[in-house]
């Protein structure tokens, strides 16, 4: 069996919150381990819905390689892109982080810190050589609305000063 590899925690708990319970709500406390799937190890994450009680899990493959948290939180990968969240989804991120930043100063650095770090995510889509994300990179509803919204907003310069600022705000 195949799962789709959750690189870091930070990336597993973003997923999981875009992908709500069938009653809608997110409010799940997710316990994770390692478990062995006809003999593959997976990080399973499980759980009680916090609205309806209904119990969730949802499997992962282990990255092949392990990625350590960095200096600035959150750390979501290494250099490869996402295959949990394509790169509309990433985008979509950011503008609802970036959207609602809170007024108290250390929780707006932490929002400002996950829109930055989701529009990383995004460039990592772009393959060496290219100045946007190409079409493949959009496998969601979600992701393809986004981009069908406006396709400029996946070129790498564009997405580039949205990192910078971003980051400036944060510092």
């Amino acid at each position: 069996m195949t799962f789709p590899v959750a690189r870091t925690r930070d990336e597993a708990l973003v997923y999981l919150d875009l992908n709500p319970c069938t009653c809608g709500s997110v409010e799940t406390d997710w316990d994770s381990g390692v478990v062995s799937v006809d003999g593959e190890l997976a990080t399973c994450y499980d759980g009680a819905c916090g609205e309806c009680g209904a119990e969730r899990e949802y499997l992962f493959a282990l990255p092949a390689r392990e990625v350590f948290p960095g200096a600035e939180w959150p750390t979501f990968g290494g250099p490869e892109p996402s295959e949990l969240l394509d790169a509309g989804e990433w985008l979509w991120l950011a503008d609802l982080t970036a959207g609602n930043v809170p007024a108290e100063p250390g929780e707006a650095r932490r929002a400002l810190s996950m829109a930055r770090a989701a529009v990383e995510e995004v460039l990592k889509f772009i393959p060496e050589g290219r100045d946007d994300v190409p079409p493949e990179a959009f496998w969601s509803e979600r992701g393809r609305q986004v981009r069908d919204a406006e396709p400029p907003r996946f070129r790498r310069d564009r997405l580039l000063v949205v990192r910078d600022t971003y980051r400036d705000l944060v510092h």
